[in-house]
């Protein structure tokens, strides 16, 4: 039952009362009941956003050191993302900032840099069993240039390891149980490709088996 107060006091302001209860007036009376999450959302809702001063130098310093202090990055994932602060919070001065010295500055002392990304990256998705085609694919996104990613790719012997990873996750090829239906082995073929593995290397591993594939590796 919802509590009602009979003294017909003015109507206070809505900013004393918990957010968490809906009130009503009927006749001059006070209603009080709990909110519903609906009405909860409504109240809370209707206090106005904190606006936020535009960007100065020293603030796009503060954040661009922020950003790299917490999360793995690259020169152009920084560049990406100090470009879009200044679009979402507007710029303080006449001449929009200069971003690459600001990424130059962060990658010289040490702060960002993209070879170790690379090779982090590609070390990460081969363990997960994910082949040259997928880890290309990922550097070209984080901005990695394509001598550095062209060098931390994975040899002959880290590509069948790695495709032998997958086949163990999926259980599929010499990893899994014998299979005879041809449509079951081409969706295996094609899964190995989507996990960016040549069709030579699939291949050569769907149609392997376990012994086989031990002698390999080792």
């Amino acid at each position: 039952m919802p509590v009602v107060d009979r003294s017909r006091a003015a109507k206070p302001s809505l900013r004393k009362l918990n957010p968490l209860y809906a009130v009503f007036f009927h006749d001059g009376y006070i209603s009080k009941s709990r909110a519903t999450v609906a009405q909860s959302w409504q109240m809370r809702s209707n206090h106005s956003p904190k606006i936020r001063k535009p960007l100065d130098a020293d603030g796009l310093n503060r954040l661009a050191l922020h950003y790299v202090g917490r999360y793995a990055s690259t020169q152009a994932k920084l560049s990406d993302y100090l470009r879009r602060k200044v679009r979402e919070r507007g710029w303080s001065g006449e001449v929009l900032p200069d971003f690459d010295s600001i990424v130059e500055r962060c990658a010289e002392l040490g702060y960002v840099d993209d070879r170790a990304f690379a090779e982090s990256r590609s070390a990460s998705l081969s363990r997960r069993g994910y082949g040259e085609r997928r880890i290309g694919a990922a550097l070209k996104n984080a901005g990695i240039a394509p001598d550095i990613a062209q060098d931390v790719m994975p040899d002959e012997e880290a590509a069948l390891a790695a495709a032998e990873a997958y086949a163990q996750r999926k259980r599929i090829g010499p990893c899994g149980p014998p299979v005879t239906d041809p449509k079951i082995r081409q969706r295996q073929f094609a899964a190995m490709i989507r996990a960016g593995h040549s069709f030579d290397l699939a291949k050569r591993l769907l149609n392997a088996v376990a012994s086989d594939l031990e002698s390999e590796v080792n």
